[in-house]
């Protein structure tokens, strides 16, 4: 029998849920909740055999939904995982999973006691290349795990696209490259040290770069920023993880289409390349359905507490770049010149950007 759910929040990333969800034949998308009569429009010409509602209240009362998913705004998240917990549904959301670090701390005590399955999109644990790269590292290969150099630099969403409540890009996006870290390191952050830059004279950096140590004596560099040629003629990207042990190493790079790793070992040299997989939201849906079904909630799906931690670093880090020098280079013209450059533009996905922007 399929799962019966509710999602909240229509837009970029409730439509990739959704067709996920469509996809899989497993889950049976009951409602679909927005507060914007477009995205409802949207959804009922995409989902006819969903109800289409604006009052989320609706979701949490129908005793026959068994699940949610949360994909509206980090605002929002705090209440409706409580009201969740409150009417017994499992639980499929977005991170943060909420809009202060109080508040996920107080997420995570909530839902550390509650007896239902609860996940978070922590998407990077679940790709094939780092499942491949960190077998390779268990196996041995690289000897001792030493260094951890992630960088994820691309023209991405400018200022005020929407960062409104989930934070500066090295929050919203950059808690990924964190998190991943720490899955790697299997270790806490020690120390840590934050440089940031201030793009277009905006007021938050939009790029971060912070270096430092995990308890372990694992050394790490997580580098982000929507700050890669916004205005070049042909966009590009720069992502990689460059992983390096006390005998080899193992890297990636992908151009969100291809990723390519390469595992150099004390025995094997290994090229593997294959499709990106974008943010791997089937894998997730799918886990969370296999855990539904039977009770015992899977080892891959990722923790609100595995949220909340890296939402607090993004943060530190952040607060952190903002105690040293903060050059602003660049002008708030140039700014706007990328925004309406953007307005016309559509995302990876097909999507078409958001027209709204926040000064």
């Amino acid at each position: 029998m399929k799962i019966k759910v509710g999602l909240i929040g229509f837009g970029r990333m409730g439509q990739m849920y959704w067709e996920e969800m469509q996809k899989s034949g497993r889950w049976d998308i009951a409602y679909i909740c927005d507060i914007d009569p477009a995205s409802r429009e949207l959804a009922r010409n995409l989902s006819p055999s969903s109800r289409i509602i604006s009052d989320e209240q609706e979701i949490f009362d129908d005793q026959s939904v068994e699940a949610v998913g949360l994909f509206a705004l980090a605002n929002s998240r705090k209440e409706q995982i409580e009201k969740a917990v409150h009417s017994g549904k499992h639980i499929l959301t977005e991170k943060p999973i909420a809009d202060t670090i109080d508040k996920e701390w107080e997420i995570v005590d909530l839902i550390e006691k509650y007896d239902k399955i609860a996940a978070v999109n922590l998407y990077l644990r679940n790709s094939w290349y780092h499942q491949a790269m960190k077998q390779f590292i268990a196996e041995g290969e690289i000897g001792e795990l030493a260094i951890l150099r992630i960088c994820h630099m691309t023209p991405g969403l400018a200022p005020g696209e929407g960062h409104e409540y989930e934070g500066p890009a090295y929050h919203d996006c950059g808690m990924h490259y964190i998190d991943i870290a720490r899955w790697y390191a299997d270790s806490e952050y020690k120390s840590w040290h934050a440089q940031g830059m201030r793009m277009w004279d905006y007021k938050d950096p939009w790029w971060v770069q912070c270096h430092g140590t995990f308890e372990n004596g694992i050394a790490f560099d997580v580098t982000q920023g929507f700050v890669y040629g916004q205005l070049s003629q042909n966009q590009t990207h720069n992502a990689y993880t460059d992983i390096i042990g006390t005998k080899g190493i193992v890297r990636m790079t992908h151009d969100f289409r291809t990723a390519i790793v390469e595992l150099h070992g004390v025995s094997r040299t290994l090229r593997l390349e294959k499709p990106f997989g974008g943010k791997n939201l089937d894998k997730l849906c799918n886990l969370m359905a296999d855990s539904i079904e039977s009770g015992k909630r899977d080892p891959g799906l990722p923790l609100m507490r595995d949220s909340a931690v890296a939402s607090q670093y993004g943060w530190t880090f952040l607060d952190d770049a903002r105690r040293h020098d903060l050059p602003g280079i660049g002008n708030l013209q140039t700014l706007e010149e990328i925004r309406e450059r953007r307005r016309h533009m559509k995302d990876g996905y097909g999507l078409l950007r958001p027209k709204k922007t926040i000064v």
